[in-house]
């Protein structure tokens, strides 16, 4: 039976790395592999996955509006599928993820998904809700804290370096945006701290 898989975590944990490696294992035994990203990312361009340790790969971007199901059965029809991946998985919709478990359940197809649990103000995106509860499995992939407690938080930091405790719940950025902290460090910069 294929599933469907969730890799989650705070930033900098190497989500992207682990779906590269994962999706190059594949390939290496002569298998096909349909690799996902969304299209709103494009820190390494549109249809690019890349991670912070400098691997790259060239990946299908997708928009919201997209049905996944038909996106990949389509692929599959030209040339045999043995692993579907998805870059940034938080920006998947309800219907995406849904569409996934699908192609898990109906094409047999594995499906791995990599992506943030929450967002800069503690609340889980989308995706990942979706993911969390309809996922066969959930692997958590851990960072740590400058304090050196693993780290399960994302902060927002503004062009001071300032966190942002306000805003649009998707907004794009790597290191220069978004740092990995602890729940308390994280409750700290919110001055949410409660003795």
């Amino acid at each position: 039976m294929s599933k469907l898989y969730f890799y989650y975590s705070a930033m900098n944990a190497g989500k992207s790395t682990t779906l590269l490696q994962s999706s190059y294992n594949y390939q290496e035994r002569g298998m096909n592999t349909l690799v996902l990203a969304p299209a709103l990312d494009t820190r390494a361009g549109v249809g690019k996955v890349a991670s912070r340790i400098g691997l790259t790969a060239e990946a299908r971007a997708f928009s919201r509006d997209e049905n996944l199901f038909t996106l990949a059965e389509e692929d599959h029809e030209k040339r045999i599928l043995s692993c579907v991946l998805v870059d940034e998985a938080q920006f998947l919709t309800k219907a995406q993820v849904e569409q996934l478990t699908d192609l898990a359940d109906r094409l047999r197809i594995p499906v791995l998904c990599y992506g943030l649990r929450t967002d800069f103000q503690g609340n889980l995106f989308e995706g990942s809700q979706w993911l969390l509860a309809w996922a066969d499995n959930l692997i958590e992939l851990k960072t740590i804290c400058h304090c050196g407690r693993k780290a399960t938080m994302v902060l927002r930091l503004d062009a001071s370096g300032a966190p942002v405790k306000t805003g649009v719940q998707i907004e794009i950025g790597g290191n220069d945006r978004y740092v990995s902290v602890c729940r308390r460090h994280y409750k700290e910069s919110q001055n949410a701290w409660l003795l």
